[in-house]
C-alpha cells in the first residue's frame, strides 16, 4: 500500500512548495534593531571623538595590511606575530591575554589582573566607548568582545562594527597602514565577572547529557563536524553538538543578518527560548560568534560560552566520547544487542529495549536473535496507524522502549520504512540493527528457533515479554504529508533518493536533488559521515532547509530520511504515507 504513493502527493508538494521556497528576508539594519551593533556610517561620523576607542581584532598580518584610521591592535606586533616562518598571531585579543602557565589548552585568559593590565594598555577606560571590527563576516571581534563582556566592561558602551572593514572598504571608506601611537592608558577596572557567561567542561558536560533544558551550538564548519579533518587528536565533535558554522550567521555582504532571521535558524536546528544554549567550537574563537548573535542578536536571554571548547573535551583524562555522525545511536551492532536486549541484563529486570524483527515470519523461524518480536515488514508497509500500533503493542513492543530494528540486511528499505514508521508513531527510541544476523552468529552469540514468548509475566522475573497497550504521542513532521505551508525561512528541498528519479515528477519552482540511497550505504551500513557529507553537499542538498524525501519507493524514501537524520540535518520529513496512516 505504501510502495507506489509517493507521486500521488509529490505535485500536491511541490505546490504548497512553490509558494514558499526561501523569500530572503530584507534585512532591516541591524544598528536600528540592537545597539552593540554599529554601522559603517555611524562608526565613520564618530571618528575623532575622543570618547571613542576602535580596536581591531584580526590578526596581525591583516591589520599590517589595512586597518581603519586610528584604530588599535590588539594582536602582536609586527616583530613578535612570527617566530621560525610560523605566524603566532590568532587575533581577537588572544594573542596577549592568553595564559601560558595555568591553563591546560590554548585561548584561555589569564588571571583577571593581568587582562585589566592588558586592556588599559589598550586604552579602555570606563568612560570609553569600544567600538571592535574584523575582516568582517569572521569571528575576531566577537572573541575580543566576549572578553570585555565577561570581565565586566558595560554592555552599553561596547559595539561590533556591522560588515568589519570589509564593509568599511565597499562603502569606499579610507583605510590606512599606518601605525597610530599608542592610546592613553585606560582607567577600566575589573571588577564583577559576568561568570553566568562562561562555563567550563564539567557543566558543559551536564549540560549535553539534559537535552530537554540545554542545546550545544558548535560554530565550525562540516570538516571539523564531520571528521574529515584531523585538528586534534580525533576526528569529529563534541556528542549532541549542533553545527552552525559561523558563514550562517551572517550576509553576503557580511553584516549580521537580522534578529529574525537569526531566530529562524536557531529554531530550525531546535533551540527553544526556553533552553540555556551553549556556544563552542575548538579553541573557543569561533564559538564566541555564535555566543554574540544568538544573545545580543536574536534575543535569547539564557546564552553560556565555554571557551575551552573541544581542546578542554578532548584533553579530559576521561576520554570524553567524541562523535562523527549526528546520531551515532540510531546505529546498533551484536555487541550492543546482546548485552542491553539479551538474557542477563533481563534476569535483573531491567530492560528497555524492544528487538523488532521485520524479516518474513519463516526466516523469523529458522533462527533469529533471543526475544526478538517478529513483526513482518508488510505490517510496517500495508498498516494504518490504529492498525499498526495495534499490532505492535500485542507483539510487545514497548513504546516507552528502544525499539531495534532486526532486517535482512542493515539499514535496508524495509528497516528504514519501519524507522519511519514508528518515530511518526511516537516511539521513543529507534535503531536499526547494522549487523546481519549471520554475523550475529559468527560472533558466538546465540539465536532461537521458536517464537519468544508474548505473555503476562507469572512471576516478577519470569522472561516472558508482556503486551501493551501501544499507547504514545504521534510525532508531528516526520510524513511530508501532515505538513503546513514552508515557513518562508529556508527553502523547501525535494530530496528523491530512489536510484532513479520518480516517474512523473513535476519540479514546479521547488529544488529537486536526486542522490540514490545506493551512494550514501556500503551493504547496509552508512558510509563515512565526511564522505556522505561530500555527497550530499556536492549534490546540492542544503544542511539548513526543508527537506522532504521522496522515492517511487517508500522504503527508498525511506532510506534517504534514516540517513539525513543520522546526519543531523534538522529540517526533515519524508513523502511515504497514505491518507489513513498520515491522517489526513
Amino acid at each position: 500500500m505504501l510502495t507506489n504513493i509517493v507521486l500521488s502527493r509529490v505535485n500536491r508538494l511541490l505546490s504548497v512548495a512553490a509558494t514558499g521556497v526561501l523569500l530572503t528576508v530584507a534585512s532591516a539594519s541591524a544598528q536600528d534593531l540592537h545597539t552593540n551593533l554599529i554601522s559603517v556610517d555611524a562608526l565613520k561620523q564618530a571618528l575623532g571623538d575622543e570618547n571613542l576607542l576602535v580596536l581591531d581584532a584580526s590578526p596581525t598580518r591583516l591589520y599590517l595590511e589595512a586597518h581603519i584610521p586610528g584604530a588599535h591592535s590588539v594582536s602582536f606586533t609586527e616583530e613578535e606575530s612570527v617566530s621560525q616562518g610560523v605566524n603566532l598571531s590568532y587575533g581577537g585579543g588572544v594573542d596577549y591575554f592568553t595564559d601560558q602557565v595555568d591553563a591546560l589548552v590554548p585561548f584561555q585568559e589569564a588571571a583577571p589582573d593581568i587582562v585589566q593590565d592588558l586592556f588599559q594598555q589598550w586604552g579602555v577606560g570606563a568612560d570609553k566607548k569600544v567600538v571592535v571590527y574584523d575582516q568582517g563576516g569572521s569571528f575576531f571581534a566577537s572573541r575580543l568582545f566576549y572578553s570585555l563582556y565577561y570581565h565586566g566592561f558595560p554592555v552599553e558602551q561596547l559595539q561590533i562594527l556591522d560588515g568589519g572593514l570589509s564593509k568599511w572598504q565597499a562603502e569606499g571608506f579610507e583605510v590606512t597602514r599606518e601605525i597610530p601611537d599608542a592610546p592613553a592608558r585606560g582607567s577600566f577596572e575589573i571588577g564583577e565577572l559576568r561568570a553566568e557567561s562562561k562555563v567550563g567542561v564539567e557543566e558543559f558536560l551536564t549540560a549535553s547529557g539534559d537535552r530537554e533544558n540545554n542545546i550545544l551550538i558548535e560554530a565550525l564548519g562540516p570538516d571539523w563536524h564531520f571528521g574529515a579533518a584531523l585538528n586534534y587528536n580525533r576526528r569529529g565533535h563534541i556528542p549532541f553538538a549542533k553545527m552552525v558554522p559561523t558563514p550562517e550567521f551572517f550576509n553576503e555582504d557580511k553584516t549580521f543578518k537580522s534578529p529574525e532571521q537569526i531566530r529562524a535558524l536557531a529554531e530550525l536546528v531546535g533551540v527553544r527560548p526556553e533552553q540555556a544554549i551553549y556556544t563552542h567550537c575548538g579553541g573557543g574563537i569561533a564559538g564566541s560568534l555564535a555566543f554574540f548573535a544568538l544573545k545580543f542578536l536574536g534575543g535569547y536571554e539564557d546564552v553560556k560560552h565555554f571557551p575551552e571548547s573541544q581542546l578542554g573535551w578532548l584533553r579530559d583524562a576521561r576520554e570524553l566520547p567524541y562523535w562523527t555522525y549526528d546520531a551515532p545511536y540510531i546505529l546498533r551492532e551484536s555487541e550492543w544487542v546482546q548485552w542491553w536486549a539479551g538474557q542477563r541484563t533481563r534476569t535483573l529486570g531491567s530492560i528497555h529495549v524492544s528487538v523488532v524483527d521485520i524479516r518474513p515470519e519463516d526466516e523469523y523461524g529458522r533462527r533469529h536473535l533471543p526475544f526478538a518480536l517478529n513483526i513482518p515488514a508488510t505490517a510496517f508497509a500495508e498498516s494504518t496507524d490504529a492498525e499498526l500500533a495495534a499490532k505492535l503493542g500485542s507483539s510487545g513492543v514497548n513504546p516507552k522502549h528502544e525499539a531495534v530494528i532486526v532486517s535482512a540486511n542493515g539499514i535496508d528499505k524495509d528497516a528504514a520504512l519501519a524507522y519511519v514508521r514508528l518515530e511518526a508513531l511516537g516511539q521513543k527510541d529507534i535503531s536499526i540493527f547494522t549487523d546481519t544476523v549471520e554475523a550475529w552468529v559468527a560472533k558466538g552469540f546465540p539465536v532461537r528457533d521458536t517464537p519468544t514468548l508474548v505473555a503476562e509475566k507469572a512471576s516478577r522475573h519470569d522472561l516472558a515479554i508482556p503486551p501493551v497497550a501501544y499507547e504514545a504521542a504521534a510525532r508531528d513532521g516526520v510524513i511530508a504529508g501532515a505538513l503546513t505551508a514552508p515557513s518562508g525561512n529556508f527553502p523547501r528541498v525535494i530530496l528523491a533518493s530512489g536510484e532513479t528519479l520518480p516517474a512523473s515528477l513535476d519540479d514546479g519552482d521547488a529544488k529537486v536533488v536526486h542522490v540514490p540511497y545506493t551512494k550514501l550505504l556500503d551493504n547496509g551500513v552508512p558510509r563515512p559521515a565526511n564522505e556522505i557529507w561530500d555527497i550530499l553537499s556536492e549534490a546540492g542538498v542544503p544542511r539548513f532547509a526543508e527537506i522532504v524525501t521522496v522515492a517511487d519507493d517508500a522504503g527508498e524514501a525511506a532510506i534517504g530520511y534514516v540517513i539525513l537524520k543520522l546526519m543531523g540535518y534538522p529540517g526533515i520529513s519524508t513523502a511515504l504515507a497514505n491518507a489513513e496512516s498520515s491522517g489526513t
